[in-house]
């Protein structure tokens, strides 16, 4: 009975995990074009997933713990022991791990072009606001900083 349970779960959460894989390509695609449109409908789309992902999570982890059980993946070997369904719940098992790796790689490539995009966007604006002087070469080739350097507002 909980092995059923489990499996149903895992394999609901499979289907999450493959559309949340897919949302944040589109969204590495929208943070490249700069589209805020379509970033703030992706996002209204990852949010569902994210909470079914963590409320499954937890209702797999308490499964678990409630047949005294691990919560691991250790717990998980475990209950396919002694289960008929035991080698289809550690693939579904496996299967997960391995999309939720694929998600999270995505997402930490999504938070780096992120904070590439946000430093970028700083240097401009502190060229415009004046605070920040860029770098000019002078007659022989070297850097030289311009001395009086007034915003871009004012020039």
């Amino acid at each position: 009975m909980h092995d059923t349970t489990l499996l149903e779960l895992f394999n609901d959460d499979i289907g999450s995990a493959e559309q949340l894989l897919e949302l944040i390509e589109h969204e590495f695609q929208a943070l490249s074009a700069r589209d805020l449109p379509r970033l703030q409908a992706i996002l209204a789309d990852k949010q569902p997933l994210l909470a079914q992902l963590e409320q499954h999570g937890k209702a797999r982890n308490q499964l678990l713990l409630s047949l005294q059980l691990s919560a691991d993946h250790a717990g998980l070997r475990a209950l396919a022991a002694r289960s008929s369904q035991g080698p289809e719940l550690l693939a579904r098992g496996d299967a997960l791990s391995a999309l939720l790796e694929r998600c999270q790689a995505a997402n930490l490539r999504n938070g780096r072009l992120i904070r590439s995009s946000q430093a970028t966007t700083s240097s401009m604006l502190g060229i415009l606001r004046g605070g920040e002087t860029p770098s000019l070469y002078d007659s022989r080739g070297s850097t030289a900083r311009i001395g009086q350097q007034r915003p871009l507002s004012q020039a």
